[in-house]
């Protein structure tokens, strides 16, 4: 065979072979026998190690899986993975309903999708081709995954079809189907494994396995949920599923378009019942908001979207013994009572402990040691107790009262008007809360020092090292390697990692000190109007008060801190070690020009990149929007702008600045 030749039958093989697979593994409609798609494979496999010159990652053959690898390598999500508030019943989804409409004025219809217990992934692809293969991680960083997620047959390599963006990412959830589940378990058994609790912890395993040869052999799936993109084709979230469905992505037949309320409940019920017939596990459904103008104009909270929510089933409860009531210090002093149970299976776990919450909730339940107590998963999650079954009650069981004093420090508790939970006010120097501060400020959020961990953090402290995190920056290598599992390369990763947070922006800094009720929202407004730390420092309660977001418990709790003599010292020590205190270095105007203005990016541009003109646009009072709709106000256009959106502006009639008409309209020469 000539190389032009077999070039030729490679590409077709290749083709024929990807086509059997969107056939069996999306669409479920075979064509071949597993012997004869064997055949294909082998003779394909053949070609390419006779010719290796045209040997190519995206080739049904790389699907088997590559050697191990060591570690996996982390990158920022281009479109951050936010997580979804939840309902539990029908007025609280009416009530979603009800706050939706307030915002938008325009009929809503809703996309429902059955929620898949699995493990979620991003996939992004470039010029057609699978690029990368990132898990949720933090939200905003996650795993490179990329080479276990190639082994995943219902996941295409390359994609082809019409109006394909040229970089474009797909969200979907990696699931297991209990059939496999179910026989991996039992190969696990018979070779005296521990067997995984359920097809979602299994699916979330075997996609960080360091080895993808073990990960091709677990036939793991992939339903697709969300598509992302600068330059989508359609202007809805349900027409961008379906188009991409033609492009050999997976995206579950059971989602549903509803034009109101009534078909969205009616939804829910229906698959409460029927979601038991699936091979794959569900715990609920996510309802979305279709338009992605409305969407964009419902906007993020700080945690979760406001055009989206779950409906979580009803979990599963058993009944158990109360065998004792321990209590936990937090990060912040407050106090958490936590349950210790006889041991009971529980949605595929065994649970031992259950959160108490607080104090009213102990009194709710008058709860007693010794009691029968039903447990539940919340959103099948975090065991709590639901109830008590009075009848196993005894006379002599006594009576569960809250602690009075910190069970770590002995310090007396506290418990603020209008708060719920108690806490303990010796912040400086009660154990676990110095470790906890210590844990929040080299978290990945935060200050983002690798090799840090709370077992790390514990042998520290255990050993004199440290007693704030200020100290982290008087390490050395030679105090760490004596310690326990810390060897000289570990060391030397660790005070290395250590330095590199000088970098850290100021509004991480200002999140990583642990004030209360300050989190990565409200430190960055803090950053946007105190440029440095020392104007915060001296803010008055009026000041901080006329902030946006910035209420007076929050004004009171940074007051307070900046009160505190101990805490001014950490600071200054941070300061000498380098940390930015100022926002002066972000040399991007800021003012309220843009005020009231919608505004879509779109095309290539000379002077600042699409996510500094983001930031741009945010400081100066607008508000960013990925779709061209009648709200938005005008389109910052670069070169080789989308087409789509170019035709959609003409038809509204919405004006375009290109990038020179817009830095002259924000005063920015």
């Amino acid at each position: 065979m000539k190389p032009s030749e077999a070039k030729e039958r490679i590409e077709r093989l290749r083709r024929e072979i990807e086509e059997h697979n969107r056939r069996y593994y999306v669409h479920n409609q075979p064509l071949i026998s597993d012997f004869e798609y064997d055949i294909l494979i082998n003779e394909l496999d053949t070609l390419e190690k006779k010719y290796p010159e045209f040997k190519s990652e995206d080739s049904p053959t790389q699907r088997v899986g590559n050697d191990i690898k060591n570690e996996f390598e982390q990158y920022e999500h281009k479109f951050p993975m936010f997580s979804l508030g939840n309902t539990y019943n029908e007025d609280e989804v009416r009530e979603f309903d009800a706050r939706t409409r307030k915002t938008i004025s325009e009929q809503i219809k809703y996309t429902c999708e059955l929620k898949f217990d699995g493990a979620s992934i991003s996939i992004n692809y470039r010029k057609g081709r699978l690029f990368r293969a990132l898990t949720r991680g933090d939200g905003l960083k996650g795993d490179d995954v990329t080479d276990n997620v190639r082994t995943i047959k219902s996941i295409p390599l390359s994609v082809s079809g019409s109006n394909i963006p040229e970089d474009f990412t797909v969200r979907g959830e990696i699931v297991m189907p209990r059939a496999v589940f179910e026989s991996l378990n039992s190969e696990r058994k018979k070779d005296n494994l521990p067997a995984f609790a359920n097809p979602r912890n299994a699916a979330a395993g075997t996609l960080k396995l360091l080895d993808s040869k073990i990960v091709a052999s677990r036939n793991l799936d992939c339903l697709i949920y969300a598509v992302l993109s600068d330059e989508l084709t359609h202007d809805t979230h349900f027409d961008n599923l379906i188009a991409i469905t033609a492009w050999g992505f997976k995206v579950p037949d059971t989602i549903r378009l509803c034009s109101n309320m009534d078909e969205v409940i009616s939804y829910i019920s229906k698959w409460e019942i029927e979601r038991k017939n699936l091979p794959y596990d569900t715990d609920g459904v996510v309802i979305k908001v279709n338009d992605l103008s409305a969407q964009e104009e419902l906007g993020y909270t700080a945690k979760s979207p406001r055009w989206a929510i779950a409906y979580k089933y009803k979990a599963e409860e058993v009944l158990t013994k109360l065998v004792s009531v321990s209590f936990q210090i937090g990060r912040t002093g407050a106090v958490t009572p936590v349950a210790n149970l006889e041991a009971v299976l529980l949605s595929g776990s065994t649970v031992k402990r259950a959160s108490l919450h607080n104090e009213d909730q102990i009194a709710l339940l008058d709860l007693h040691l010794g009691d029968m107590v039903y447990v539940e998963k919340g959103g099948e999650i975090i065991p709590k107790i639901v109830g008590v079954d009075h009848s196993f009650r005894n006379e002599d069981n006594r009576k569960i009262e809250f602690i009075t004093h910190c069970p770590e420090c002995g310090t007396a508790l506290v418990r603020n008007d209008g708060e719920s939970n108690h806490f303990c006010p010796n912040y400086l120097h009660c154990p676990p809360q110095i470790k906890g501060r210590i844990e929040h400020f080299i978290s990945r959020k935060a200050m983002d020092i690798d090799g840090l961990g709370e077992e790390t953090v514990d042998l520290l402290f255990s050993n004199n090292l440290i007693r704030t995190f200020a100290d982290l920056y008087d390490l050395r290598a030679d105090q760490l390697t004596p310690l326990d599992r810390i060897g000289e390369k570990t060391a030397s990763n660790i005070i290395s990692s250590i330095g590199n947070s000088g970098a850290v922006p100021y509004h991480r800094v200002l999140f990583a000190l642990g004030i209360r009720h300050v989190g990565e929202t409200v430190a960055k407004t803090l950053a946007n109007r105190f440029s440095n730390i020392d104007s915060l420092i001296v803010a008055t309660f009026e000041e901080l008060t006329e902030v946006n977001e910035i209420g007076p418990k929050i004004a009171s709790s940074i007051i307070s801190y900046f009160s505190d003599p101990e805490n001014l010292e950490i600071i200054s020590r941070l300061r000498k070690s380098g940390i930015r205190f100022s926002a002066e270095h972000q040399q991007i105007k800021t003012g309220d020009i843009l005020k009231g203005n919608i505004i879509v990016i779109s095309g290539v541009f000379r002077k600042h990149s699409r996510e500094e003109y983001k930031l741009i646009i945010e400081n100066n009072g607008g508000k960013n929007a990925s779709s061209v709709s009648g709200s938005t106000t005008f389109i910052l256009a670069g070169e080789n702008m989308g087409q789509s959106k170019m035709d959609k502006a003409n038809q509204l009639g919405i004006p375009m600045l290109n990038e020179d008409e817009f830095l002259k309209k924000i005063g920015e020469e």
